[in-house]
This record gives structure tokens, C-alpha cells and sequence, in this order.
């Protein structure tokens, strides 16, 4: 799990043959996101991705569409004035 010094990471999985997209947020960094997507795409092997709460999604790499990898932005909470 993440801690609350610990950097997280977005990730939005598109896969084919549907318009849903999974949204993870990661405790790994971008690059080590892109290797694993990488790796498992050209081994056509599959995806596994752990959250910062612990649970693993596992994806087919043939059934990927898209990934898009980005920080992840500090979450606001409460109601502020602009």
C-alpha cells in the first residue's frame, strides 16, 4: 500500500472489443508502468498490476487497447472559494 509520502501513479487501461477503460492507481512509477506494459505486450503474456490497496487486476495483452500512464494528482477535499 501507499503511503502518504509514497508517489502513486494514474493508469488507464483501454481494451478492445469494449468502451469500458479501467482506472488504477499504482505505487510504482510511469517507467517501471511502461516496462511491465511492454514486456507483457511483447511476450504476449498477461498484465499484472497491483493498486495502492493492494488488489491485482490481470489483463490479457492481447485485449489491450490503449495505456496511458501519468502522475497522480493530489486529491482536494472540502469546498474551497476561487
Amino acid at each position: 500500500m501507499a503511503t502518504k509520502n509514497q508517489t502513486t501513479t494514474d493508469v488507464r487501461i483501454g481494451l478492445t472489443e469494449t468502451p469500458a477503460e479501467l482506472h488504477l492507481e499504482v505505487a510504482s512509477s510511469a517507467e517501471e508502468i511502461a516496462a511491465l506494459v511492454t514486456k507483457s505486450i511483447e511476450a504476449a503474456t498477461t498484465l499484472i498490476l497491483t493498486d495502492i490497496k493492494g488488489r491485482q487486476t490481470i489483463i490479457a495483452a492481447t485485449k489491450i487497447a490503449f495505456v496511458e500512464v501519468g502522475s497522480a494528482d493530489a486529491r482536494k477535499v472540502g469546498f474551497t472559494t476561487v
